[in-house]
């Protein structure tokens, strides 16, 4: 196995774990802090909430690192 496919397969993982996690606390903050009066667009519903928690948890757990030699070169 290539190590380009396994770094692929483990930012694929980390993607996902990352949206459970997002959708589980998006849903934890709306049961918990939610707007109660329903004119929050996001807060009061729970369906909206848990799909920005997703959202939020896949931007969160996907982002990439840099190596030494890319951050010297984007720096030029």
């Amino acid at each position: 196995m290539d190590i380009k496919d396994t770094i692929k397969k483990i930012l694929w993982v980390r993607f996902i774990i990352g949206i459970v996690i997002g959708s589980i606390g998006g849903y934890l903050y709306y049961y918990f802090i939610g707007c109660e009066s329903g004119s929050c667009a996001i807060q009061s519903d729970p369906v909206n909430m848990t799909l920005y928690g997703a959202l939020m948890g896949g931007v969160l757990f996907f982002g990439s690192k840099k190596t030494k030699n890319e951050d010297l070169e984007s720096s030029k």
